[in-house]
């Protein structure tokens, strides 16, 4: 599949499911970025994005709200 189709697919799903800003296969990124990191998981975010440092990962970090490092203290549980 030739990648302005998918880019093509996602734009089309954005919009059907009314979102009002464009979405793109680098959102879905971004997304999965933040997921991964939500979790707890800094170094398998960096490997599965393929960042040589992992500062270019720790910029995703400004946006998880639990912490520097994106991690749930264990006494949040």
């Amino acid at each position: 599949m030739h990648e302005s189709a998918v880019q093509g697919a996602v734009h089309d799903a954005g919009r059907a499911a009314g979102l009002t800003n464009r979405a793109t296969c680098h959102t879905l990124r971004h997304s999965f970025a933040i997921h991964l990191l939500e979790a707890g998981t800094i170094r398998a975010t960096q490997t599965l994005l393929g960042h040589k440092n992992v500062r270019t990962t720790m910029i995703y970090t400004h946006i998880v709200d639990r912490g520097p490092l994106g991690v749930l203290s264990p006494l949040d549980h």
